[in-house]
């Protein structure tokens, strides 16, 4: 693996960061910012901004609006795009619309390409991803879904509940899983303005940079036709790999960028604020935390290319996935957490935006699979050449 920049990736790399620098940022005060992300109003605002600037969607191919970028490339961009909690969306490359783009890119059919990818892409539109369920429904364990897809003649009748839906609030279509009589699970894409589909609440949830915040949205007797699956019938859990795969290291790419925003504003205080004699930096009980973010952010850059690596080879990288997402999630929240104390009681205000990405952040270790289901699959991949040699 070669980790040097061409020429091309570091052009790439600067217009990125010079973009957040001088367009974003300074909205991130804007009162369009809200509890549950940014408004409409703001995202088209910075659609627009993205657009001019030539960096829109650039996980997409060029007959789509987008860059065409690898997997290399979008960590380098997807990196930048982080620095600012506004950043992604800014780019349409926010979860969950770069995730869902990705894989209808792969498995939707040209007429659905037209009608959802198309103005998804061009940052005309959004879309949410409804999977997770309530007790005793689908979470960790997709195994447990509970919500049903009917057969009505030509449509299918889909009748469930769904929460921590990102997005849903705002969005013009979902991607809805649900399983069949004979239990498969199968994906579905529903405008969301249909009878039978209902936003019964918004979740007060810790972070705020995703349009839309979450939301638990219920479906009765919703009437979707056929032609509506997306992918095939009773495939639903096999495309969710294909989704989520490279999503957990989309995630990784952006929260590295935002930890890494924490980390420089964590250093200039450290550099600057005077205690005991000499600056906080000087203390070793501060500047050991810095030394420890350094390497944190590090070894985080390492997995995450690594896993951009192994994707670009045309594997899909489900442990490699499963790796880096743990690494990248846990060290980060290692880099945030350093910086809020570093910061002392500026960090645990709005002074900074530091404690903005605490927030944000925390529920990284969450979503995507928890740590703790992450370790298990990873432990399986470990004992499976052994276990299959008895």
């Amino acid at each position: 693996m070669d980790f040097t920049l061409s020429p091309e990736l570091l052009d790439l790399q600067q217009r990125t960061r010079a973009f957040i620098a001088e367009h974003i940022i300074p909205l991130e005060k804007d009162p369009r910012c809200t509890a549950h992300g940014p408004t409409e109003d703001l995202r088209r605002e910075m659609i627009s901004l993205a657009r001019k600037a030539g960096l829109l969607s650039s996980h997409m191919p060029t007959e789509l609006g987008g860059l065409g970028l690898d997997h290399r490339a979008k960590a380098i961009l997807f990196e930048e795009a982080g620095y600012s909690p506004l950043g992604p969306v800014a780019l349409n490359i926010a979860a969950p619309d770069e995730g869902n783009m990705h894989m209808m890119e792969v498995i939707a059919t040209p007429a659905q390409k037209e009608r959802w990818l198309k103005p998804l892409a061009l940052g005309e539109i959004r879309s949410c991803f409804c999977m997770t369920e309530p007790s005793p429904g689908a979470g960790s364990d997709p195994g447990m879904l509970a919500t049903t897809a009917v057969r009505d003649g030509d449509d299918y009748l889909i009748t469930g509940e769904k929460w921590f839906i990102t997005g849903a609030e705002g969005a013009t279509f979902a991607i809805i899983m649900a399983k069949l009589e004979d239990g498969r699970a199968t994906m579905f894409l529903a405008d969301m303005d249909r009878p039978g589909i209902e936003i019964v609440r918004a979740m007060d949830a810790l972070d705020s940079c995703f349009p839309g915040g979450h939301a638990v949205v219920r479906f009765a007797n919703l009437r979707v036709p056929a032609c509506d699956v997306l992918g095939e019938p009773g495939e639903g859990l096999k495309y969710a790999q294909v989704r989520l795969s490279p999503a957990r290291l989309t995630h990784c790419m952006r929260w590295l960028g935002a930890a890494r925003r924490a980390h420089d504003v964590a250093t200039r205080y450290a550099a600057q604020r005077q205690a005991f004699g000499k600056s906080l930096g000087e203390h070793e009980g501060v500047g050991f935390k810095l030394a420890d973010n350094e390497m944190d952010l590090h070894v985080t850059r390492l997995a995450v290319w690594h896993c951009a690596w192994v994707l670009d080879q045309g594997n899909l990288g489900r442990h490699a996935s499963s790796v880096a997402k743990v690494i990248s999630s846990e060290a980060i929240w290692r880099v945030v957490d350093r910086s809020v104390q570093i910061l002392g009681g500026q960090g645990v205000t709005h002074e900074t935006i530091v404690a903005r990405i605490f927030s944000d952040v925390r529920a990284f270790r969450v979503y995507d699979g928890p740590s703790e289901v992450h370790r298990w699959s990873i432990a399986k991949n470990v004992l499976r050449p052994h276990t299959q040699a008895r």
